[in-house]
């Protein structure tokens, strides 16, 4: 069966109606959440002179929806309007980050953080969902690139235009500005179609349907439990996906070690800025931005080479920041624009790292199980994203921050080079992966 999704799915990505609807409300979204972000470490982390574990409840309250929920949020993406899902994602946002002004003690902070992560959780499957149904599988991959981009560049402009809001404004119009990107983030979104569009590869044929969302609702169904096994069923059906998510969340958890307790590193140098963060992360958002950019040109490396090449950066870098800290002996200008840097090549590290994953798991998942994978993948990220801030308070609290952060840089180039010895085996393991999606999507 073919529509005019079809043909207009062979058309440039940009005169997909659909696709640059969906990319402007995430970029608006993207850019709120690096807004409150900023704020919320700038306030907890500098202003309130938290505690590293302190710091660490922060980051666990922001993930620990994720990872208990994950797989369940995915399920629901695949069983129910995607777009309305969003919609009403963003919605719950708009109230619960505007709530952050009028936070004044750490445990509101937590409270609401929770609150939001069980809507973000919502949103990132169903999302993911609508890209891969709005776009043909052979333009996927610069797809997931232009995503990627869009990420990046918004961890450029939001901490930069947080800065300035906190420096000119306060702390609260950056809750402010967040709450309403949630806001036009949905009604932008009522613009991208209900229907659900259906994509289906058999022997390198695509067949795009159009379901309507009622029927979608209507369709005869397994249970919610036994549709949640089956996405992690088919995750576990691709070796290589499978083999790069551990070696991935492995990498994720080591650099949390350091990562996580980053406020307490700068202030070891005296007379740290509090603009010093911002820059830093705008900095290692120019870095992933111009790996985004660069995965899809460098085409004659495979995925596991690019993963491995951008660990091993991540880890030297980590390491190499510890180690400047614990020799320098103030916070002068010099200090200032040699982590800056550090975090600009760390930033090309985590590109490298995560942007190729995107594209092989956007790439092999089928549609109809989208949410439920990406669902289950966003849980085993998350996990390694809370269990990795704890470690991390523990050595801070016990060894110091600088031997955190070598010990990081250690394991992440450990683990870098694991996946560069793996590559050899990256081809084999695709046609493994790829055979034993189409017999699952077939069942």
């Amino acid at each position: 069966m073919t529509s005019d999704l079809t043909i207009e799915g062979q058309r440039p990505l940009k005169n997909n109606r659909s696709f640059v609807t969906l990319m402007v409300a995430q970029a608006i979204s993207n850019l709120g959440d690096w807004l409150h972000l900023l704020a919320i470490l700038t306030l907890v982390g500098i202003r309130w002179n938290a505690t590293p574990w302190e710091i660490t409840f922060v980051t666990l309250s922001a993930a620990l929806p994720i990872l208990l929920t994950g797989p369940f949020a995915g399920t629901l993406a695949d069983r129910l309007n995607r777009k309305w899902l969003m919609i009403v994602a963003d919605g719950a946002r708009i109230i619960i980050v505007g709530a952050l002004i009028f936070a004044d003690q750490i445990w509101h902070v937590y409270i609401l953080l929770v609150l939001k992560s069980l809507f973000d959780v919502i949103f990132s499957p169903a999302k993911n969902g609508k890209l891969k149904e709005i776009v043909p599988r052979e333009q996927l991959a610069q797809a997931v690139s232009i995503s990627s981009v869009i990420e990046q560049m918004s961890k450029i402009i939001g901490p930069a235009l947080g800065g300035l809001l906190v420096a000119a404004f306060g702390i609260t119009w950056c809750f402010v500005l967040d709450s309403a990107s949630f806001l036009i983030s949905g009604i932008i979104l009522l613009w991208i179609p209900g229907t659900r569009v259906i994509q289906t590869a058999i022997h390198n044929v695509t067949e795009v349907e159009e379901e309507p969302a009622g029927d979608v609702l209507n369709r005869p169904k397994d249970s919610f439990w036994k549709e949640t096994l089956e996405g992690i069923r088919m995750l576990a059906s691709l070796p290589y996906v499978g083999t790069s998510l551990i070696l991935l969340a492995s990498a994720i958890l080591f650099l949390q070690f350091a990562d996580s307790q980053t406020v307490v590193l700068f202030r070891q140098l005296p007379g740290i800025s509090s603009d010093l963060l911002g820059w830093c992360v705008a900095a290692s958002g120019v870095g992933t931005l111009i790996a985004a950019m660069s995965v899809r040109k460098w085409k004659h490396a495979g995925h596991v080479l690019k993963m491995g090449l951008g660990t091993t950066l991540m880890g030297l870098v980590i390491g190499g920041a510890g180690v400047i800290v614990g020799i320098w002996p103030h916070a002068g200008l010099g200090a200032n624009l040699l982590l800056v840097s550090l975090f600009a090549l760390a930033g090309v590290g985590i590109g490298f790292a995560i942007v190729p994953f995107q594209i092989l798991l956007q790439e092999q998942t089928p549609e109809a199980m989208t949410g439920r994978v990406f669902g289950t993948v966003g849980s085993v990220m998350t996990a390694s994203n809370i269990m990795g801030p704890v470690v991390g308070g523990f050595m801070v609290t016990s060894f110091g921050v600088v031997p955190a952060f070598v010990c990081s840089g250690i394991l992440l180039t450990l683990l870098g080079l694991i996946y560069l010895m793996k590559r050899s085996g990256e081809k084999a393991d695709l046609n493994g992966s790829i055979a034993a999606k189409t017999m699952i999507a077939g069942d």
